[in-house]
């Protein structure tokens, strides 16, 4: 959100209500989003919000919200689930 208020703090707003209005489903349907195709863990999993990839991990009792980058970019060497 930090990259799109460059251009536009409305529209960023606009954007991050639509992230937290999208995720709020997890809570009930955690599995709902895909699997990472990058990565090799049934545990990883994403949304895509307005081509904003919304990568989560499914935990114990919660879900964890890893990352939001643009669909186009590249997870390449480190990716949000390395913990690096």
């Amino acid at each position: 959100m930090q990259y799109i208020s460059r251009d536009s703090v409305f529209y960023a707003g606009v954007f991050g209500e639509r992230v937290v209005l999208t995720t709020r489903r997890l809570g009930d349907f955690p599995e709902s989003g895909r699997l990472i195709p990058e990565a090799d863990d049934t545990a990883l999993r994403e949304i895509v919000v307005q081509g904003y990839r919304v990568m989560y991990r499914l935990e114990a009792g919660r879900v964890l919200v890893l990352a939001v980058m643009h669909g186009r970019r590249d997870v390449g060497s480190s990716p949000p689930w390395d913990g690096r």
